[in-house]
């Protein structure tokens, strides 16, 4: 059962820190901060995907990234208004920005039933708080008002980036960080990719969410393997990018992928594929046993088949958590460097994987 709603002014205090993620995730979420920062971390879930802890778990010295948080602040305090302008404004007077200074700023909801509904709410609030504190003050010149920007045009990782999480029609939690430390760029951790109406799968969208949050993509004549490539959702995005495709699936393509002159489709099983020659990305999303992928892409690593991976590794029903560290130690061992996980706003049951490779 899903945790109960939460009491706006009972549930968060300052200081605390407010994580976002996929609804029925979080006992996963509240599981990882536990083993990430220990029983002092004092997390708990609060409401359907929303959780809270008293602070940011560390690993070496730097905030510890997490596989099921979309998004997350620290808590500066909880406003309310009786109308969106009037919740807009309480969350500017309460942002902390200075009258000189660029900002970005997002009012968003969390990701459920009972509180997606309220999205327009969020977004009229969040222009009212735009404007706001966009406002020159009596007396100030033009160039003394606060310039609202997107978080991804930030000039530097220290502008702040102010963030509030409806937690009903008149009731916000206001929190402000730095863009430099932000779990996510997107509102609320939602990234939404839009995907042509050619694509052949909905693949597409998690591929293309999956280099926006990894801050990197294949370049135009890459050697991209793809590894159960069919029905070809995720060859289609390189394709696109201009890269030499090598699909590797015993199924049949959508027909505007397999005649791509820049793809060449191996009909095998993807653990039966051995290269000719070094890719510069592996890339896979099997609907196949987690360790066993895992397994294959371990071997990938040891051989030196590509520099770069992206997989989708889906999620067992139970020990999610646990599955996931066994997949980054199976990794290790094929020498797979700076492993990241994270399950993006596109991903189901599943979480997505990014490493790199010295060859």
């Amino acid at each position: 059962m899903p945790p109960a709603p939460p009491d706006p002014a009972h549930a968060f205090r300052r200081g605390d820190w407010l994580w976002l993620c996929r609804p029925g995730y979080e006992n996963d979420l509240l599981e990882e901060l536990e083993l990430t920062g220990g029983d002092e971390v004092g997390a708990a879930a609060v409401a359907t995907g929303l959780v809270r802890s008293a602070r940011r778990p560390q690993r070496h010295g730097q905030p510890a990234e997490l596989a099921y948080a979309r998004q997350g602040f620290p808590v500066l305090t909880v406003v309310q208004g009786t109308n969106a302008r009037a919740l807009g404004e309480a969350i500017a007077s309460m942002a902390q920005v200075r009258p000189d200074e660029s900002f970005a700023l997002h009012v968003f909801v969390p990701d459920s039933d009972a509180l997606n509904p309220l999205a327009s709410t969020a977004q009229e609030a969040e222009r009212a708080a735009v404007a706001a504190l966009t406002r020159n003050t009596p007396g100030a010149s033009p160039d003394g008002a606060a310039r609202h920007l997107p978080p991804e045009e930030a000039p530097t990782g220290k502008m702040p980036f102010v963030q509030a999480c409806l937690l009903g029609r008149d009731v916000a939690v206001v929190g402000v960080l730095r863009v430099g430390q932000a779990v996510s760029l997107a509102p609320g951790g939602r990234r939404r990719m839009g995907t042509p109406r050619s694509a052949p799968s909905r693949a597409a969208a998690k591929l293309l969410e999956a280099f926006d949050w990894i801050g990197r993509s294949p370049e135009p004549s890459d050697v991209c393997v793809d590894l159960g490539a069919a029905p070809g959702g995720w060859s289609q995005v390189l394709l696109e990018r201009r890269c030499k495709v090598i699909a590797v699936d015993p199924a049949r393509l959508a027909p505007g992928v397999a005649k791509h002159r820049n793809l060449t489709h191996v009909q095998a099983s993807a653990f039966e594929y051995d290269p000719e020659e070094t890719a510069d990305w592996v890339f896979c999303d099997m609907a196949w046993r987690p360790l066993e992928v895992a397994a294959l892409l371990a071997r990938w690593g040891r051989r030196r088949h590509a520099r770069f991976l992206v997989a989708n590794i889906k999620l067992p029903m139970k020990k999610k958590v646990e599955y996931i560290g066994r997949v980054k130690e199976i990794l290790e061992t094929g020498n797979w460097r700076d492993l990241r996980v994270r399950q993006l706003y596109h991903d189901r049951d599943e979480v997505t994987m990014a490493g790199w490779i010295l060859v």
